[in-house]
């Protein structure tokens, strides 16, 4: 298990415990974390899922794929720090993830 925080973009924290192995976006969708909609259900075929993922944790949440690219292209307010939640899979290394949802995700 792994304790991530989301963050609302008006800062409202929800700090959860993911189960090793789900992605970032699975947590919050069985934990009802408003703001990540996941319209896709994890394929990666579309950006409700989008996070800023604190910069500190970029390295350990590992690089964006091609497709993650591709899709990142329809997501509005796209960072240095973007990610589609549903490509980072959950790992005890990740034990205390902070990811902000865009104010467009609201």
């Amino acid at each position: 298990m792994a304790k991530i925080t989301y963050i609302e973009h008006d800062g409202t924290e929800h700090a959860i415990d993911v189960k090793t192995g789900l992605s970032v976006m699975e947590g919050a969708v069985k934990n009802n974390i408003p703001g990540i909609d996941a319209d896709c259900g994890g394929a990666c075929a579309c950006a409700t899922c989008h996070v800023y993922v604190d910069e500190a944790w970029l390295a350990k949440t590992g690089e964006r794929t091609a497709m993650e690219e591709s899709m990142l292209d329809f997501a509005e307010g796209v960072a240095e720090n973007s990610r589609l939640s549903c490509q980072i899979r959950v790992t005890d290394d990740l034990d205390g993830l902070r990811v902000t949802m865009p104010e467009s995700q609201h």
